[in-house]
């Protein structure tokens, strides 16, 4: 009977992981998009611009806007929406699912714009290991987050042709989001999950695991798909430290996430196992007050980026 409980559990953490959902959900990802936007100089506003109309779902984009937005909120919510479209693609059928682990092939890593249609989830976090039992860690799975914002500031500061900075930009404007999302950062390994939770989609605060510990985190601003309610969401948000602002060092961004997962994020009443757990309303205040210094923190240091490196 144990074994057969532990193979349903492994099974089902295989079923989550397969599943695996993004860091901040649309609505968190347009507010730091939002953050960021007052933080752009007008140089940098009209580049980015320029840009986003060249990727394929911008007039999806135009039609969301409300009718009678003014050019200069239109531009601003147009930016907010292009933060989203990673994950928008993993629910476009024109785009093929080559897996949550990158695949030992060239096209993992590929930067060839808009005519490459996989969704490359695994480039969406970076999984550094911790365990609390004592497990074995794994390695951090090559390509990630932290590889491609690599290559995608470098496309933006290059004379690289404007169709793949477009691309390299939504992609950037999405990362630099998830990479702020504690459970981006990390994944716990432990005797129930030898290869890792997945950044805790295999942690269930729930029976059916919905939420999981990682979906709990992404939709802790709310939930909206409006890019108007992010955006008032944005307007009240605490202005982040300054001198934490100003670090434009990828690995010190996802860094900080991997600490603050694992003293913010796996902490009673999350325990050493899988739940389900019930988030305390002690639990729930703190998590709020983290992601919403971190979705701040992480619009400041986009917008340093794009300042200081788009070309």
């Amino acid at each position: 009977m144990k074994r057969f409980r532990k193979f349903l559990a492994v099974a089902l953490c295989l079923v989550l992981l397969s599943a695996s959902s993004g860091a901040w959900n649309s609505f968190g990802h347009m507010t730091v998009a939002y953050v960021a936007y007052q933080h752009l100089t007008v140089k940098t506003k009209k580049r980015v611009a320029k840009l986003l109309k060249i990727n394929p779902r911008y007039n999806t984009w135009l039609k969301q806007i409300p009718a009678g937005t003014s050019g200069a909120d239109r531009d601003m919510m147009i930016f907010m929406l292009a933060a989203t479209w990673p994950d928008e693609i993993k629910g476009d059928h024109s785009y093929t699912n080559d897996g949550n682990r990158p695949p030992n092939d060239p096209s993992a890593s590929q930067n060839i714009g808009y005519s490459d249609l996989l969704q490359h989830r695994y480039w969406h976090f970076v999984d550094t290991p911790f365990s609390q039992d004592g497990t074995p860690l794994g390695a951090i799975p090559d390509p990630n987050a932290e590889t491609e914002i690599a290559i995608f500031r470098a496309t933006l500061a290059s004379s690289s042709p404007d169709p793949l900075k477009s691309y390299d930009l939504v992609w950037l404007l999405h990362l630099a989001g998830d990479v702020h999302q504690p459970l981006h950062a990390t994944s716990r390994f432990s005797t129930l999950d030898p290869n890792g939770d997945g950044g805790g989609n295999a942690v269930c605060l729930s029976q059916n695991c919905k939420p999981s510990l990682h979906a709990f985190w992404d939709d802790l601003l709310g939930t909206s798909n409006k890019p108007a309610d992010a955006a008032a969401a944005g307007k009240n948000l605490k202005a982040p430290n300054a001198q934490l602002a100003k670090n434009t060092t990828t690995q010190k961004w996802i860094d900080e996430s991997f600490v603050l997962a694992q003293s913010k994020a796996y902490v009673a009443p999350i325990t050493d196992t899988n739940g389900p757990f019930a988030a305390t309303s002690a639990y729930k205040q703190s998590a709020k007050k983290t992601a919403s210094e971190r979705i701040a923190l992480a619009g400041v240091r986009l917008a340093n980026v794009l300042n200081q490196e788009l070309q």
